[in-house]
């Protein structure tokens, strides 16, 4: 193509016989090429002193390199991290807590700051959801037959499924003193849980005993991690379902519920008993008060009776005639009180008194 009809070479600039870009003359004169020269020179008036081969200005330029160098070795710790140092790829045993550190730079050294504060779930017994590569909010789910059926201390087998949940404790531990550390703490406790597991009744564990058994769990893997120098911090274990395996668990149906209306049964029972036997015993203690009351009043009319038998015969060997004329007055009293009396004087020797027999008022005496 040619840039311009006028001329026969390959100058894209214009015409003229040299391959000048700044102007159409040889001569270059054009504003184009003085604005270039300006800024030619003004370049050469700032820099013109400075001369990179020289040897004080090369031990400046190293020396700020090695400044620049030296401050990239400060790093920050954030509040929710520790930092691990690197010396030559190799960790020197200590771990740094929040906030900001110096340490040799690259690639003399190197740091690590991983999260601890975030709280790491491992499955046992069965795999959810994000295990299965599925969304979180699935409801997939697989239970693995090889992790979760374990035996228990009745010779019974029991389908537990549980989750733990731990966190970094010591950052440097966690990354250098265990090769797998979220396949360590799956294994140790799976190991725990079926120790746990085979010292209990699998009756204990389906009802009751779940809460202990979590405490255990993890009492007893904190201390096996521990004594690794793993850095694991266990939060928690959590037994997601315990269960007799499914190919018996229909039979095991039957038992439970045998076992509850056994259980009924004998709620009722203890019930009739609290109601019959405080009936009882209220029954029997108003009779055994009541024949302590009767007996205190035998005994006390007894002793008032044999005491005033002693009065009397006290009384009579003081005074023998007195003692009978009185007990004589007194029996008559209480013969004679309150019966229809006729009273004959027989100091006249009957003189003077006719006998009168009433026989209407006996009649009607007997009669009634």
């Amino acid at each position: 193509m040619n840039w311009n009809k006028n001329n026969n070479d390959n100058n894209p600039w214009g015409s003229g016989g040299n391959n000048n870009p700044w102007g159409s003359g040889g001569s270059g004169d054009g504003p184009n090429r003085r604005d270039f020269e300006d800024s030619i020179r003004k370049a050469k008036d700032r820099f013109g002193n400075f001369k990179f081969g020289g040897r004080r200005n090369i031990s400046i330029f190293i020396i700020v390199a090695i400044l620049i160098w030296l401050a990239t070795g400060f790093y920050r710790v954030e509040p929710d991290e520790q930092g691990v140092e690197l010396l030559f790829g190799k960790w020197n045993g200590q771990t740094t807590e929040p906030g900001l550190h110096y340490f040799f730079p690259t690639p003399i050294g190197q740091t690590v700051t991983p999260k601890v504060e975030v709280i790491r779930k491992i499955n046992v017994g069965f795999r959810s959801a994000s295990d299965l590569g599925f969304a979180s909010n699935s409801s997939a789910e697989r239970k693995v037959i090889e992790e979760s059926l374990m035996l228990t201390g009745d010779q019974n087998i029991a389908d537990v499924a549980f989750t733990v949940l731990f966190k970094i404790k010591d950052a440097g531990n966690f990354l250098f003193k265990l090769r797998n550390p979220e396949l360590t703490v799956k294994d140790m406790s799976e190991s725990v849980v079926r120790e746990v597991v085979g010292q209990r009744d699998l009756q204990f564990l389906l009802t009751e005993g779940r809460q202990e058994v979590e405490q255990v769990v993890r009492n007893e893997l904190q201390i096996v991690l521990d004594s690794y120098e793993s850095g694991v911090l266990v939060q928690s274990v959590q037994l997601q379902s315990v269960d007799p395996p499914d190919q018996v668990i229909d039979a095991f149906d039957e038992v439970q519920r045998a076992r509850q209306d056994k259980e009924r049964l004998v709620n009722e029972a203890n019930t009739y008993l609290n109601r019959i036997v405080p009936n009882a015993r209220g029954e029997a203690a108003k009779l055994v008060e009541g024949a302590t009351a009767y007996k205190e009043q035998v005994v006390k009319q007894a002793e008032g009776v044999a005491q005033n038998f002693i009065d009397v015969y006290n009384s009579y060997k003081d005074a023998k005639e007195v003692t009978k004329r009185r007990i004589y007055l007194e029996t008559l009293r209480e013969v004679l009180e309150g019966k229809n009396k006729i009273i004959l004087d027989d100091t006249g020797n009957g003189q003077g008194v006719v006998p009168y027999l009433p026989l209407n008022e006996l009649k009607k005496s007997g009669t009634n």
